[in-house]
């Protein structure tokens, strides 16, 4: 086979004062024309280095100290600044694990990609917005022309994965790198991007690099594996050899924490139900791609109920109304109609009456954290703001700490000095500071590796049990929701479509709807269901 991108023991160096000398160290691959090569490993292993090494977009502070990267025979070491811009999108192209960071939201998606074909090509208007209309018709895009005229906010997270791939496949490169290009897509669209890139992969001839932490997305797609960890590759192989027949204990402790779509066998929960929303409705006018205000029903008639110490999981695509139920639910938005109970009563229309009994955990920790300030202060500052002495809520924020597995003397510490498992157990933390009877969770391990995301989750059924928690837990991941949950209610486009206990919907699901997002979960014929 034809390598198009060779790293030959390549070796990076982290700033002074880092927990460890080198990003990468001695690391080895070779990307073969027409082939996937899927490159594994917790946060902090080296992937997205490795990567943005090959781009030439390597972070402030990090500097190649040996090694080399060959591109097509092109030593990409010796390539001035000039010269990369000619390279990038044009030979060598990268999709990003959030496009709405990667695109202009000040451009229209079609000025963004004529864009290329203009700078790259030297194409006039007319002929570059028909290769555009071409390009999102090609990675399958509804309404590609509306899409041209949109900007990235007025699109959904698939489609914008959708155009980011569009973007770089415009000028065909020799290379293609998709540094977690689906982690934050539900499952029918994450289906739908993995079938694509393998479609244009095999249609291209491309070589594609994809960095990922999901081993169910591996079993779909990858020709071959490199797992790496803490700045190594400690195993490489087929897909299947590396998947079926893990050689090194790192890779199977990866693999054993790859939550299983069966559920465990059902506890006995309580009568009382501690949550109840009943006929709740909830209608968004926002703006179209064609730029015309039409009413989106974010919530139609939902009436849902958690039961005292038990968790009950929402899911469904993204869209379907998850993420407002659980807003409202909190008090963060009002519903136009239908009622909120907690403990029986009604949820107080004041936020801060409201917080003593409902509190969130957040998807990302990192923008839901004040980087100015300590985390203690941070975790201490609601029972503060309730009438809590400051001392005294700092005293329980050290023990918070202790409770969530962390070192109580961390509370001096500022957000970015803890990985993102670490500040997802502060997030927890502050959520219980107000000891509330109900915690809503808002996709709280989906960009977690698969071995953080078991410890989390470990957390959350272990303070289940100790503090008698309800637990909402939002969630497009079936897998984790199986694991931790006790019920599901599957949400459709505002409606919920079926509930019932996890084991008996995901066994035997009543909804085709159920069914179809059962049936796109990637990597069921390794992992099984």
């Amino acid at each position: 086979m034809t390598a198009r991108l060779t790293v030959s023991n390549l070796t990076i160096r982290l700033p002074r004062g880092a927990d460890r000398e080198n990003a990468i160290e001695d690391v080895s691959l070779t990307l073969n024309a027409g082939e996937i090569l899927c490159v594994v490993g917790e946060s902090g292993s080296g992937k997205s280095v490795t990567a943005s090494a090959a781009m030439g977009l390597l972070a402030p502070g990090l500097s190649i100290t040996a090694g080399a990267l060959d591109l097509c025979g092109e030593d990409l070491r010796k390539v001035t600044s000039d010269q990369w811009r000619a390279i990038r999108g044009r030979r060598i192209a990268m999709v990003f694990q959030e496009p709405m960071t990667a695109l202009n939201p000040l451009m229209t998606v079609g000025a963004q990609l004529e864009e290329m074909w203009r700078v790259h090509l030297g194409l006039d208007a007319a002929e570059a917005r028909q290769r555009a209309l071409a390009a999102l018709n090609e990675v399958k895009l509804p309404d590609p022309e509306g899409a041209l005229r949109a900007y990235p906010h007025e699109l959904s997270g698939g489609q914008r994965q959708r155009v980011m791939i569009a973007m770089a496949l415009a000028l065909e490169p020799e290379v293609l790198i998709c540094d977690e290009p689906t982690t934050a897509l539900d499952v029918t669209t994450q289906a739908q991007v993995l079938a694509l890139i393998k479609d244009l992969q095999v249609r291209h001839g491309t070589a594609v690099m994809f960095i990922t932490h999901d081993f169910g997305v591996v079993a779909e797609i990858a020709d071959r594996v490199a797992v790496m960890r803490l700045g190594r590759v400690v195993e490489e192989g087929s897909a299947q050899a590396v998947l079926t027949t893990p050689q090194h204990d790192y890779t199977k402790a990866l693999l054993r924490a790859v939550p299983a779509l069966s559920a465990p066998v059902p506890r006995a929960l309580s009568d009382e139900r501690v949550l109840e929303v009943r006929g709740l409705t909830k209608t968004y006018a926002s703006r179209g791609i064609f730029r015309r205000r039409r009413p989106v029903r974010a919530l139609d008639d939902v009436s849902v109920s958690v039961r005292r110490g038990a968790t009950l999981a929402v899911v469904g695509e993204s869209g379907s109304g998850k993420s407002t139920l659980a807003r409202v639910v909190v008090g963060l938005l009002g519903a136009d109609g239908g009622q909120v109970k907690i403990g029986g009563a009604p949820l107080p229309a004041q936020r801060r009456a409201a917080a003593r009994l409902v509190q969130m955990v957040f998807q990302d920790p990192y923008a839901s954290l004040n980087p100015r300030r300590r985390v203690g202060a941070q975790v201490a500052q609601g029972p503060i703001a309730a009438g809590t002495p400051a001392k005294q809520a700092m005293t329980e924020a050290r023990e918070l700490f202790c409770m969530v597995g962390l070192d109580g003397d961390a509370v001096d510490r500022y957000p970015h000095e803890f990985s993102g498992g670490q500040r997802q157990r502060i997030g927890i933390a502050r959520a219980l500071a107000m000891k509330p009877q109900v915690l809503v969770a808002d996709e709280p391990v989906s960009a977690l590796d698969v071995s953080v995301q078991a410890q989390v989750l470990a957390l959350l059924r272990e303070l289940q049990q100790r503090l008698d928690l309800s637990i909402l837990f939002i969630t497009h991941d079936l897998r984790v929701a199986a694991q931790l949950c006790d019920e599901v209610a599957v949400m459709r486009n505002g409606v919920v479509e079926e509930s019932g206990p996890i084991g008996a919907v995901f066994a035997s699901p009543r909804s085709d709807y159920t069914r179809s997002l059962i049936a796109a979960i990637p990597g069921k014929a390794l992992f099984g269901t």
